[in-house]
């Protein structure tokens, strides 16, 4: 036996068989587009619709670990409880059979000569057509060529194999040894962080007749288990409640496969013959998604249970989130699904223009109180706003980097000057409390007509700032087109309110100094709504392009 064309085409058809996966879930995905963010915004605390929504995008993203991180990951930004969380878990380890069952159709297909056909067809698709959905559908299609013809180069490496009498007492060994099978299942898996590609390694092995029921079984527990070791990773350095989202994937899968491979042995001491009998590609598919539905089904009752035993475990903390925390929705596990991303990070731009907007009304009402307390608040607000900044438009460059859509690209770069508007508004804010500043060490005050027009400027200007971030939230064309009436009217407040601080200095009704102070307010304010409308242009533009 030749051990190095063994290993090479083992090796070989695995890495072709990942990247078909990469390749074909990448087309999903690019595809699905914002409809797969509309698929997680319906999740609720019905964690029926939550398995659903988790069988649904592994389904499409291919990788229950895939998905188990992003869950991870949102916990961590703070858009979805353990609660939420459980309920995808479980769905994720139904969707992610999906690809078992595509590999185990290579028994029925004539995929050696279909799998060609699809590269061909794929590449054409990519090469030749000018639509971007024509072009995803050809990612999809050379993904699925790519994968066929990397578990054909494991099937036919691994060929030699099936000659190797101490191979098959191998599987023997694991099929007698439950433990031993489990064992070989979970480690082959965790090194590769991938349940599909393992199961498609034993997939491979079941075409040449190798792999026995029992031994399948139990390696099939074992990779169950083993897909864990991905989300335990990333949930290191992550907050409490996200290593919770980690411990549920482990408690679910290990209390299961534990469960099962119990029920698996007592079933196959009762009936060693049929636990020896060589086991098909395709009853590896029925066991695979067979025992991932009945455990989820057996495991549903005690959903809550999962979640308490996950919280001792990390100590979950159930403290309310620091309002003006500096960043609470931004996660690099989300990259992995731009569209996703992109959502994630609209809220934390959200949440900046929030922050803008507190600043905003704190400056105002400072202007009129002189309260120096107030003041130090605004700066201490302001250097948040700044940090944020910084923090958003390096998970935008991050994003711009990752293999997104031109619709996708065009968005991103229009928040990045939304996130560099509303930081400007801070600035602004910022310029407020330094106007009061010289208010108070000056000893100087604005007579009580001028605090009125100042109080309608402001009251003006906060709507159009606040008018401006809710049609942002909600992409909300109402409210875009209300901050564009709002803003004309700052315009026209400004020049009437600067045209009779003007007439009052001409008549000597008030100071010089506190007459340069007034109308550098009134510029600010007019400035801060003209970055506001810049706010709703984008959303408008947004609205326009779908």
């Amino acid at each position: 036996m030749d051990v190095l064309a063994l290993i090479t085409g083992l090796c070989g058809g695995l890495g072709l068989f990942l990247y078909g996966m990469h390749i074909m879930a990448s087309g999903l995905q690019k595809a699905a587009g914002s409809k797969l963010k509309k698929v997680l915004e319906m999740l609720t605390k019905n964690r029926v619709i939550g398995i659903l929504v988790g069988a649904l995008v592994t389904a499409v993203i291919q990788s229950s670990s895939a998905t188990t991180v992003m869950v991870v990951g949102f916990v961590n930004a703070g858009l979805m409880n353990l609660t939420q969380a459980v309920g995808i878990i479980m769905g994720a380890n139904i969707g992610t059979t999906i690809t078992g069952w595509i590999v185990s159709s290579a028994e029925f297909l004539k995929t050696d000569t279909l799998a060609p056909i699809a590269v061909f067809i794929g590449a054409a698709m990519i090469l030749f057509c000018k639509k971007t959905k024509m072009k995803q559908i050809g990612e999809i299609i050379i993904g699925f060529g790519v994968l066929f013809i990397g578990i054909e180069m494991m099937s036919s490496g691994v060929k030699p194999l099936a000659e190797l009498e101490g191979f098959k007492v191998a599987f023997q060994q694991f099929g007698k040894n439950p433990v031993l099978g489990v064992f070989v299942g979970m480690i082959v898996t965790a090194i590769i962080q991938s349940s599909s590609a393992s199961v498609g390694i034993l997939l491979a092995l079941s075409f040449n007749g190798l792999v026995t029921w029992d031994a399948a079984v139990y390696i099939i527990m074992g990779q169950n288990i083993g897909t864990c070791a991905t989300a335990l990773l990333s949930g290191l350095g992550a907050s409490k409640n996200a290593k919770g989202a980690s411990y549920i994937h482990l408690l679910f899968n290990v209390i299961g496969s534990a469960i099962f491979s119990i029920i698996a042995f007592i079933f196959f001491t009762l009936n060693p013959g049929f636990g020896n009998q060589v086991i098909t590609p395709y009853w590896i598919s029925v066991v695979h998604t067979g025992f991932n539905i009945a455990n989820t089904v057996i495991m549903f009752p005690f959903a809550n249970g999962l979640v308490k035993l996950a919280e001792i475990m990390c100590r979950s903390s159930k403290g309310r989130v620091d309002e003006d925390s500096e960043v609470l929705h931004l996660d690099d596990r989300l990259l992995n699904s731009p569209s996703i991303a992109i959502a994630s990070c609209i809220k934390e731009i959200v949440h900046l223009g929030n922050m803008a907007s507190k600043n905003l009304m704190l400056a105002c009402d400072t202007v009129i109180s002189k309260n120096t307390s107030s003041i130090e608040k605004i700066y201490e607000r302001e250097e948040k706003i700044d940090n944020l900044t910084k923090a958003i438009t390096q998970f935008l460059v991050k994003l711009c980097n990752k293999d997104i859509t031109t619709e996708e690209n065009d968005y991103i770069t229009s928040l990045f000057h939304t996130v560099h508007d509303i930081e400007r508004i801070g600035d602004h804010c910022e310029n407020l409390a330094e106007f009061t500043e010289t208010l108070i060490n000056d000893d100087i005050d604005f007579s009580d007509s001028a605090k009125e027009e100042l109080r309608e400027m402001f009251t003006e200007t906060e709507k159009c700032v606040r008018n401006a971030v809710i049609a942002l939230e909600d992409n909300d064309i109402d409210f875009a087109e209300k901050v564009i009436k709002e803003e004309e009217r700052v315009d026209g407040l400004e020049k009437s309110l600067r045209q009779k601080h003007i007439d009052r200095l001409t008549a000597n009704l008030c100071s010089p100094l506190v007459g340069v102070v007034y109308l550098d307010i009134l510029t600010n304010l007019e400035r801060v709504s003209d970055l506001a409308l810049n706010v709703a242009q984008v959303v408008i533009k947004n609205k326009m392009s779908k």
